[in-house]
């Protein structure tokens, strides 16, 4: 079995599958995204330009910290620092620039949208995304298997000998079965034991369960598929799967508090949800 091909020609166009695949998964997450807004009630006539600004600053820093974390690679490269076509975006990275320029564009450019809930509303989309672009992005890209593999899954890459682990695969198949939990979760919150609809509540739960199993996924896909002993990118990824697990539990544990002080203030009657949204600054609720 040859790899899949990397590279192919429109005419005198040279196009790169990855770059293809992370078009459509940068499409495809704007569209589900907005399609989220709008099923609860926010404008979206101001998110097309917020949305690539995340975009771009998402790629800057997936990019930055995978140079970063192969320095001594690129160092003798330079060349190839800018080649993006050929793979090698760090999601750790792309999270860290992109989540901070996307809250403050948000709080500038839709203030009736609380951060909380953006968080949350986001979160599965990331995970939607991940799943899809894994397939659409590293499992078309140069070097993109993990470990050399004799199991009868194994799969052929471009730029890597022999058969490999096809570690794009099973990262998606991880993330999408994240994305199904993360809506069964969103669809518990949104509904009392009794079936009526809730609002109100506090954020951060989907967040939060978001962070964990991702954080696990990573640290784990990274440990025994992809990392090499002694090589920094994969002990900075390990190290920051373990962070974002220790920061979504963290945020749970926060979460928790909030949840028992709004269950207390809520009515127990037939009225029991209202119309109160959190306060983005303290997490808070808010007597609709």
């Amino acid at each position: 079995m040859k790899p899949i091909p990397v590279v192919f020609h429109l005419g005198p166009l040279q196009v790169h599958t990855y770059g293809v695949g992370l078009a459509l998964t940068f499409w495809f997450g704007f569209t589900y995204f907005e399609r989220r807004l709008r099923r609860e009630g926010y404008p979206t006539e101001w998110f097309v330009p917020v949305f690539l600004w995340i975009i771009a600053s998402a790629v800057i820093g997936a990019r930055a910290l995978h140079v970063l974390s192969n320095l001594s690679f690129y160092s003798h490269n330079p060349g190839d620092i800018l080649a993006i076509w050929h793979g090698g975006l760090s999601s750790f990275g792309g999270l860290l620039l992109a989540v901070p320029t996307g809250i403050i564009l948000f709080k500038r450019r839709c203030p009736e949208l609380p951060i909380g809930r953006a968080l949350d509303l986001i979160a599965p989309v990331l995970l939607a995304s991940w799943a899809m672009g894994r397939l659409l992005g590293p499992q078309l890209m140069v070097a993109g298997g993990g470990h050399p593999t004799h199991q009868w899954f194994g799969m052929y890459y471009a730029g890597q000998a022999g058969k490999r682990l096809p570690v794009p695969i099973f990262q998606s198949l991880e993330d999408f079965s994240v994305f199904l939990i993360l809506l069964a979760l969103e669809r518990r919150l949104a509904h009392w034991p009794d079936g009526r609809a809730r609002t109100g509540y506090p954020t951060g739960t989907v967040l939060g369960v978001a962070m964990i199993l991702w954080g696990i996924e990573r640290t784990l896909d990274e440990h025994l598929w992809l990392g090499e002993d002694g090589h920094l990118g994969s002990f900075l990824v390990q190290i920051a799967g373990v962070a974002l697990v220790v920061g979504g539990a963290a945020l749970l544990v926060r979460t928790h508090r909030h949840w028992r002080a709004w269950l207390v203030s809520e009515p127990t009657d037939g009225d029991a949800a209202t119309d109160g949204e959190m306060d983005p600054a303290d997490s808070s609720p808010v007597s609709g």
